[in-house]
């Protein structure tokens, strides 16, 4: 049988029959695949003993598995699996700052994530940028004597140089860790330099839980808590006491790793209204103490 072809009309193209091809992806598509790659990348770098975690006999992943990060975040399993998977999901602040934490991003990764995402980061968005000169020099004249401007978070947002060797070089810190009650329950050197270091974490949760009272419901404040009970069994352990303390000034006790033990007295100068931002100085309590302090200043002014 012969095989005959199809009559062509004169001066008449044939027509294609067009090709099937899935719906355009959309720009929300794209940045969806690109965070789903961003936090598997991030994932496979942390090791469980990073978190605290053990890694058990049968770990194929090459760092953290799903499920673990949803934990360490207190989000839920199928929540963030859907979000490695690029699905179409609303994205809160909040459980994106604790993916964030959970995940030990830096500050250049963490803004990476939350532009990807597409949504505000409330870290960033509340940080203090309020430090004035004027405060900034009353620091610095108060040298020898520590002195530093914090937050009702503890974060440190200034410091004279003589606080910056107080209990570890803040200077060498990343500015997220920056944060005395994080410091206090994770860093090694800031830990051994609390004489009194028991009485001194149960005080700071303390104080802490009693400033956060008017702050529970901001993503900042929850992201610190949830970022230290993962990263602190102590912590977590004091957190569950639920105790509460108001702020006072009061005789501390330091051992500084150059100068030794250090006899200072606190006193708290609030730079506004209410329990915000204040200025905490340090006083020598005796000469001892305020010949190491010249000591330390000017192993710092040497160093220089």
């Amino acid at each position: 049988m012969t095989a005959t072809m199809p009559e062509r009309t004169p001066g008449r193209t044939p027509e294609r029959t067009p090709e099937r091809t899935g719906p355009a992806r959309t720009d929300g598509d794209v940045r969806r695949g690109e965070l789903a790659a961003f936090l598997r990348s991030r994932r496979e770098r942390i090791t469980p003993e990073q978190v605290g975690l053990p890694r058990g006999l049968r770990r194929r992943t090459p760092g953290l598995r799903r499920e673990e990060v949803a934990h360490l975040s207190a989000v839920g399993v199928t929540w963030y699996t859907w979000l490695e998977q690029a699905r179409d999901i609303k994205v809160s602040p909040q459980v994106l700052d604790a993916v964030a934490r959970a995940l030990q991003m830096d500050r250049a990764e963490r803004g990476h994530l939350f532009a990807l995402a597409g949504v505000t980061d409330p870290v960033r968005g509340s940080e203090c940028t309020g430090v004035s000169p004027a405060m900034r020099q009353m620091l610095d004249r108060l040298t020898p004597f520590p002195a530093a401007v914090q937050n009702s978070r503890f974060d440190l947002l200034a410091y004279n140089s003589t606080y910056g060797r107080l209990l570890c070089d803040v200077d060498a810190l990343p500015e997220e860790d920056r944060n005395c009650l994080w410091l206090a329950f994770t860093h090694a050197e800031w830990r051994a330099s609390l004489v009194d270091l028991d009485k001194t974490l149960r005080v700071m949760a303390a104080k802490f839980r009693a400033s956060m009272a008017g702050h529970v419901a901001e993503p900042p404040w929850k992201a610190l808590v949830a970022r230290l009970e993962a990263a602190s069994p102590e912590f977590r352990e004091i957190w569950a006491r639920q105790e509460v303390v108001r702020p006072v000034s009061q005789s501390k006790l330091f051992r500084q790793r150059d100068v030794g033990l250090l006899r200072l007295s606190s006193t708290n100068l609030y730079t506004g209204p209410g329990p915000g931002p204040k200025m905490i100085t340090y006083t020598p309590d005796d000469e001892a103490t305020r010949e190491k302090l010249e000591q330390l200043q000017a192993l710092i002014r040497a160093e220089g």
